[in-house]
């Protein structure tokens, strides 16, 4: 088995529902051994959410969801009462033992049991501790909790996002995804890579405080930038770019067609392809900059083109001329697509109880140190005596014990 990038990390991941287990599902990735610190009885709060639901041998739906299964890919999971003290006492041993901890709890919740950082870090000083909050560890909004869809509201991506108010179903949109959760398991999994090369040299462990509102203000930095510069307040401009004429969605003879033309050149080329040089050739439309100032004479005489001929047509006619372009997939059409095919996108991972779990493939491709799929998304409390064995190196009697007293469960 080739030795992955961090195959010589642990992490513990207290974390649940997107953000933390994003960041974790990227460690366990890259080869870090990653154990999920769940509730006994319930788990991560996905596990509840669905349908759908991941499937048995026999084609049953088991107790995990889809959502579940996108994030947890590759980890181990434990199921421990941190309520008592005896699971803060294994929390505790397993982060002496452990080169990460990830959790989003509320500010202040872990400090009560004894498991926040100034706690463990006199036991582990080289652990590297990343905190994951809806708005930072201090400040005013501090103690507010807050999901994805709050976070695209407050922190500006709505504004940006969805039709222009002058138009039929005009007003701000939220993303078709949690694009803030996503974004910050990102955010995070950079932090903890740079704190783990920190100590590398320091030999010391370090505290990250992640927050999904800095993250989705970060995430809007070139829209912000150009507010900062020009103090005007950027707005929805739907499927077209505020910089980029034409860079947007045409309606055609079948369908629709997202056509990218960024420069000149790709300008020149896209004329020809489309058999409008007089297009090219009038002067209100010659440089970059013509082109956004007459964008509403440009694209409605653009869109009344592209409407005579279907999809594929203008996809072969413009690709020949090497114009960016291409259709609206839904994700089955995205699964069926040549090249999705050949890059191995799904990735199709057995399960403890007989089943498949179908995952999408890590973009993280690394030539020497590759992920490998071959742990999916665990069963709540499957590796339990396994990790109290292995880890802490208990008896088989003591780990009986302690599911005897509720303290742990699972296999």
């Amino acid at each position: 088995m080739t030795s992955q990038a961090l195959s010589h990390i642990r992490v513990l991941d207290m974390s649940r529902v997107l953000a933390g287990p994003w960041c974790a599902q990227n460690l366990a990735d890259l080869g870090a051994e990653v154990i999920k610190v769940e509730r006994p009885g319930a788990g991560d709060d996905t596990r509840g959410w669905g349908p759908p639901w991941i499937k048995d041998e026999n084609g049953a739906d088991t107790r995990d969801s889809s959502y579940y299964a996108s994030a947890n890919r590759g980890k181990k999971s434990i199921a421990v009462d941190i309520s008592k003290p005896e699971g803060q006492a294994l929390i505790r041993e397993l982060a002496a033992k452990s080169d990460v901890l990830l959790e989003n709890y509320k500010v202040g919740d872990l400090k009560r049991y004894g498991l926040d950082y100034a706690s463990l870090e006199k036991i582990n000083p080289r652990l590297v501790y990343c905190s994951i909050t809806g708005y930072g560890q201090d400040g005013p909004y501090a103690q507010k909790p807050g999901y994805d869809f709050v976070f695209q509201g407050m922190g500006g991506l709505m504004s940006i996002t969805g039709e222009a108010d002058h138009l039929p179903g005009g007003g701000p949109q939220k993303v078709g995804i949690a694009a803030v959760d996503v974004t910050t398991g990102m955010y995070a999994t950079i932090a903890v890579l740079a704190a783990l090369n920190h100590r590398s040299v320091t030999d010391r462990g370090q505290y990250i405080d992640t927050a999904l509102l800095d993250c989705v203000v970060a995430l809007g930095g070139n829209q912000v930038t150009g507010y900062f510069a020009s103090g005007k307040i950027p707005r929805r401009y739907g499927n077209a770019h505020a910089s980029l004429v034409p860079y947007q969605v045409f309606d055609t003879a079948d369908g629709e067609l997202v056509v990218a033309a960024g420069n000149n050149g790709q300008w020149l080329h896209l004329c020809e392809a489309i058999d409008r040089m007089d297009l090219f050739e009038d002067p209100r439309y010659k440089s970059v900059t013509d082109r956004i100032l007459n964008r509403e004479q440009l694209v409605p005489d653009l869109a009344d083109t592209f409407s005579t001929r279907p999809t594929a047509e203008w996809v072969r006619r413009l690709e020949a001329k090497d114009v960016p372009c291409g259709p609206i997939n839904n994700y089955k059409q995205v699964f069926e697509d040549p090249q999705v095919i050949h890059r191995g996108l799904r990735k199709d991972v057995p399960r403890a109880d007989g089943g498949t779990v179908a995952t999408i493939a890590s973009p993280l491709r690394l030539s020497r140190s590759p992920v490998q799929y071959d742990k999916a998304p665990p069963v709540l409390g499957q590796h339990t005596g396994q990790v109290l064995s292995d880890v802490l190196g208990m008896d088989a009697a003591r780990i009986e014990a302690l599911k005897a007293a509720g303290i742990v469960q699972g296999r």
